[in-house]
């Protein structure tokens, strides 16, 4: 499967949340990551998703996988602002 990246643009192409567009916050395993909008979901709880139910952007939000990476904290208010370009 596609290797998707911290940091990276997806939109869900499944579920009770399809269509939205959130940003991929951590890796579980080969077939699972987590998902936060800051908004429907919350950095501190974000969504389990497939690989399979995401369609992938190729566009990598530096910031966030780098403040990831360094184990800083990221603020909802970060995520909802650095998507709103994504957003139609």
């Amino acid at each position: 499967m596609d290797d998707l990246q911290l940091g990276q643009i997806v939109r869900s192409k499944a579920g009770r949340d399809k269509g939205r567009i959130f940003v991929v916050v951590g890796k579980i395993d080969e077939q699972h990551v987590l998902i936060a909008d800051g908004d429907l979901r919350k950095i501190e709880k974000p969504k389990k998703k497939k690989y399979k139910h995401l369609q992938r952007y190729n566009e990598v939000l530096n910031e966030v996988r780098e403040k990831l990476k360094r184990g800083e904290s990221l603020t909802n208010e970060e995520i909802r602002r650095l998507l709103e370009p994504y957003k139609s």
